[in-house]
């Protein structure tokens, strides 16, 4: 099984405590291996497996009430 990397702009982030929900929400999902998110930088790196595709990871960070675009 292969990984696949999914570079997000992620805003509505003010502080640490948001991306850090974010980052939690995420390495807490099946098939997500590893992710990475910056309020200072409003990105995400997410690293997953072949069956969860961008908009899958979208779909979860949007869950987590901010907005998300590749």
């Amino acid at each position: 099984m292969g990984e696949r990397t999914h570079n997000l702009l992620i805003s509505g982030m003010t502080c640490g405590g948001c991306s850090g929900r974010v980052t939690k929400v995420l390495n807490a999902t099946p098939g997500v291996l590893r992710a990475t998110v910056s309020h200072e930088t409003n990105s995400g790196v997410v690293v997953t497996t072949d069956n969860l595709s961008t908009q899958d990871v979208m779909n979860i960070v949007a869950g987590t009430g901010f907005t998300v675009s590749v």
